[in-house]
């Protein structure tokens, strides 16, 4: 008997070849924002296996690590990244050049305070960066942007831009509190974009059916935002662990419930549904993330 991820990559397969040449057609890869409101909710773990996840969908996907205070992709993943994005601005590399290899066929730009140098940068100077992020749509399907946690004005930027914006959240009463706060900025910015929300560490469904009904009433109620369900991360012992061995857990424990529950998440992602709207250039997110910073 096959189980539920089995069936639904099967009903997905039966259209991928229509959604892919769809959005050759709209001009580049999906960028999609993952952010929280506060830290310490595995933000980062989660966009690392979710675009291993991707990756196993027949996805080409690119990781920004936007992190600025506290970037930690590589020691997720157990890479240092040789070069970041700083060598991009000074011209001393090119894109291709600084991108690292993850699992999978990932790849991974390490940001650093490259990001935060692009405000003072004069404008023709900036266009040059733009140019240079233009070449992602040749190496892209999806680009995952891992902001910081928070609110600050570097994580809004990036998050702003974004069409598509995945809030992580745990059921803790902060976690839910700091995610209201994210959803309640970004509403009040008058962007409109896709929120979906990821509840992590749940020790039982019921438990993160219970946040996310919070977090989705309270902003349909209050601020008169949507906010889709993404999914349920299991709180799982395998997740720490293979943290501490520096590997993705949907590597080192594929069968493990949390590793079903991100291959679940990542054929939302992919399926037509979840990827209605407009789809820009790479270069057309960092002029609007450039726009916001200045």
């Amino acid at each position: 008997m096959k189980d539920q991820a089995a069936r639904l990559r099967e009903m997905i397969n039966q259209r991928r070849n229509n959604i892919i040449e769809q959005r050759k057609t709209k001009g580049g890869p999906r960028v999609i924002c993952v952010t929280s409101g506060k830290g310490g909710v595995g933000k980062t773990n989660f966009t690392l296996n979710l675009a291993i996840a991707l990756s196993k969908e027949n996805k080409k996907v690119v990781i920004i690590d936007a992190d600025l205070g506290l970037a930690n992709i590589d020691i997720v993943m157990g890479v240092v990244p040789k070069y970041n994005l700083m060598n991009v601005i000074n011209g001393d590399k090119e894109l291709e050049d600084i991108l690292v290899n993850g699992p999978n066929g990932i790849k991974i730009i390490a940001g650093g305070s490259g990001i935060t140098d692009l405000v003072d940068m004069p404008s023709e100077r900036i266009g040059y960066v733009i140019e240079k992020f233009e070449r992602l749509n040749n190496i892209a399907d999806i680009i995952l942007v891992d902001t910081g946690a928070g609110l600050s004005r570097s994580v809004l930027s990036f998050v702003l831009a974004a069409e598509e914006v995945i809030i992580v959240a745990t059921p803790e009463p902060t976690a839910i509190t700091d995610a209201y706060a994210m959803i309640k900025t970004i509403g009040k910015s008058g962007n409109k974009k896709k929120l979906s929300l990821l509840i992590n560490r749940v020790e039982n469904i019921n438990e993160g059916k219970i946040a996310f009904e919070k977090l989705k009433n309270a902003s349909e109620k209050f601020l008169n935002i949507k906010v889709e369900k993404l999914g349920f991360l299991s709180e799982d012992i395998s997740v720490s662990r293979a943290v501490k061995s520096q590997n993705p857990f949907l590597l080192q424990y594929p069968n493990s419930p949390v590793s079903k529950n991100i291959e679940l998440i990542a054929m939302r992602i992919i399926d037509e549904t979840h990827g209605e709207g407009e789809f820009h250039t790479s270069g057309g997110f960092f002029n609007k993330v450039l726009s916001l910073f200045r």
